[in-house]
């Protein structure tokens, strides 16, 4: 199945300056909200206590604030999916100072005179664990960009390591700008969201580099933007067929697969468009701007094969008893 015609060359490169601004502005847009909105850390990196607590009817989120509030301050109730659902998260003062008892039981009985409840899940994280959680996904974070980057420049050229690497900070700046924008959750499902999507979109980067690489050896072109055209519209249905499966799997989590699984689902789900988007229109233009050279990598190409064919000549040499 083909959704663009392989034999079709699409001028992508014509309009690269139109694509880049478009993904300015949702950088820019990205980083307004990160730093102004902020995220909505979850416990797994706030600390604090988290209750999921089940009613046997609709759940009355004005009464269960006034009677969590009698007993711990600056409680945070929500609806947690279903109606009869709610969540409740207690700060990190309440956490520690209420720690060594059964929170779970202590707000079952507070909530004794709404009914009958049931205690769905209790999770308690404290503020060193979730500072340590923060430090530890950032650490992930740069071990990944930089194993990419000495992955990539060893495979092809530095300007190869960082188109691809710039493309990575693209996706993962605009997904989570998306996250801190419709105050999503973050919590360790979000941070492995993110090394996903990085691992997905690169994927994508190197699928599309790849085929570059092979038409810059293959092929008479010497024109970098034209030759980029075809390496793309060759890509491209492979890429985008991709992605449609990846993303259509991803939504459907989103949608059925309940209230604890949305942050991931999300994150992800923006992740693929963006770096679908970004494999395709972004990280091939970088190339250019780059200063990539034909001419030179060809060279290059041509002296690595030259040795090859020495060495090979040696050892069939060496194995014939000449040498």
């Amino acid at each position: 199945m083909e959704l663009f015609r392989d034999n079709k060359i699409y001028d992508l490169m014509s309009k690269r300056n139109m694509f880049v601004s478009v993904s300015l502005i949702l950088i820019v847009f990205s980083l307004f909200s990160i730093f102004t909105k902020g995220f909505n850390w979850g416990i797994d990196f706030a600390g604090g206590v988290e209750v999921q607590v089940k009613f046997d009817k609709k759940a009355d989120i004005a009464e269960i604030r006034k009677l969590i509030s009698t007993k711990f301050k600056g409680a945070s109730i929500t609806t947690f999916g279903n109606a009869d659902e709610v969540l409740i998260r207690l700060n990190v003062q309440n956490a520690s100072t209420n720690v060594q008892n059964d929170i779970g039981h202590q707000i079952e009985q507070v909530l004794k005179p709404l009914g009958k409840t049931d205690i769905r899940r209790v999770d308690i994280v404290g503020s060193k664990v979730g500072n340590e959680l923060k430090e530890k996904g950032f650490e992930a974070f740069i071990f990944s960009i930089i194993g990419i980057l000495i992955y990539v420049a060893f495979r092809f050229e530095w300007r190869f390591a960082v188109a691809s690497v710039l493309a990575l900070f693209h996706d993962t700046i605009i997904s989570l700008g998306a996250v801190s924008f419709f105050h999503v959750e973050v919590n360790l499902d979000v941070l492995a969201a993110i090394l996903t999507l990085m691992g997905y979109s690169l994927n994508d980067t190197i699928v599309v580099f790849d085929r570059i690489r092979e038409q810059v050896r293959d092929s008479k072109i010497r024109d970098l933007a034209l030759l980029i055209n075809e390496a793309v519209s060759k890509t491209l249905s492979r890429t985008v067929l991709t992605s449609l499966t990846t993303f259509f799997v991803v939504l459907t989590l989103y949608l059925f697969g309940g209230e604890i699984i949305k942050p991931f689902s999300f994150t992800l789900l923006v992740g693929i468009i963006v770096g679908t988007y970004s494999s395709i229109f972004i990280a091939s233009p970088l190339l250019i701007w780059l200063g990539f050279k034909i001419d030179d990598y060809r060279k290059r190409l041509a002296e690595k094969e030259k040795k090859k064919k020495e060495k090979e000549k040696m050892r069939q040499m060496y194995q014939g008893g000449v040498v």
